[in-house]
């Protein structure tokens, strides 16, 4: 059996990335002043950044086009058995939902939509176990199994440099922005699964990184502790608009932890238009293979 293995852009996953690990990743879409661009085909992360700190540039967040990977699916099933699809999280996009709908009605028994529960650093690991189970001749069904048995097994502390993009898209009130804008708060948020949710409100960076670096520690003595045993653990970072921090911040986490940071990469482009740029993160989830 060959098996296709498809994500999308928010899994940090390249289109140079997508041919050297042999997988495919569906470019996600972005309003731009009412143009639409598609992310690492037409946008850059560069160029995304420059755009999101022009307050003139209305930027929002869209679905990729059904027709179009229902198109890539018919194109891969020439050359495969059968695809598996693992899109971000349901809790933060309506895409996995479209994308399952169109599995079931149109590629039954070819095309099985993992709902992860992941974004970013964490879906980018997902990506990986699915290689390797697809390696050991797993069928895109029990690999769609495996990961959806396992989606909850990750987390995420996110710490955010300014409150002006949670204002910009709705998640603070003006007020709430204001006030914490004056008390200089770094808030940090948390990824557990379905949504962003707020965690804790530190009133500056070093704080926030070591309310981070704790809330991971708690995971990892309880949650995960079994995993740690059995060393399946994968610990990674990301970060937005510029890595200098999360250089400094791998060092501060492989001292924390007996767990080496495996992925340093830039946060999904889709969670980075909520928080902004400055952003670091802290992630860990359970490797399958």
């Amino acid at each position: 059996m060959k098996t296709a293995i498809v994500t999308d852009s928010n899994s940090g996953i390249t289109q140079a990335l997508s041919k050297e690990l042999g997988v495919y990743t569906i470019p996600m879409p972005f309003l731009i002043n009412g143009e639409q661009f598609h992310e690492d085909i037409n946008l850059t992360q560069e160029q995304f950044y420059e755009k999101l700190k022009d307050d003139s540039v209305q930027i929002s967040t869209s679905q990729p086009s059904a027709y179009d990977v229902g198109e890539l699916w018919k194109k891969l099933l020439e050359e495969y058995d059968d695809v598996v699809c693992i899109p971000m999280s349901s809790g933060l996009s309506e895409t996995c939902h479209t994308l399952a709908h169109l599995a079931e009605t149109e590629f039954a028994g070819k095309v099985y939509v993992v709902d992860d529960k992941r974004i970013s650093i964490t879906l980018k690991s997902a990506v990986y176990d699915a290689i390797a189970l697809a390696k050991q001749g797993k069928t895109a069904k029990e690999i769609a199994e495996l990961l959806t048995k396992t989606a909850m097994n990750a987390s995420i502390y996110i710490m955010v440099d300014t409150l002006k993009y949670l204002k910009k898209g709705g998640r603070l009130t003006p007020a709430a922005a204001m006030i914490g804008t004056l008390l200089k708060i770094k808030p940090v948020l948390q990824i557990q699964g379905a949504k962003l949710d707020q965690f804790a409100k530190p009133r500056n960076f070093v704080k926030a990184k070591q309310i981070m670096i704790d809330a991971m520690k708690n995971d990892l003595e309880t949650r995960f502790a079994e995993l740690v045993k059995a060393d399946r653990i994968r610990l990674a970072i990301a970060y937005t608009d510029k890595d200098d921090e999360a250089v400094i911040f791998r060092k501060e986490i492989e001292e924390a932890f007996s767990v080496p940071v495996e992925f340093v990469d830039p946060l999904s482009l889709s969670v980075s238009c909520h928080i902004g740029p400055g952003a670091l993160a802290i992630a860990c989830c359970e490797i399958l293979h």
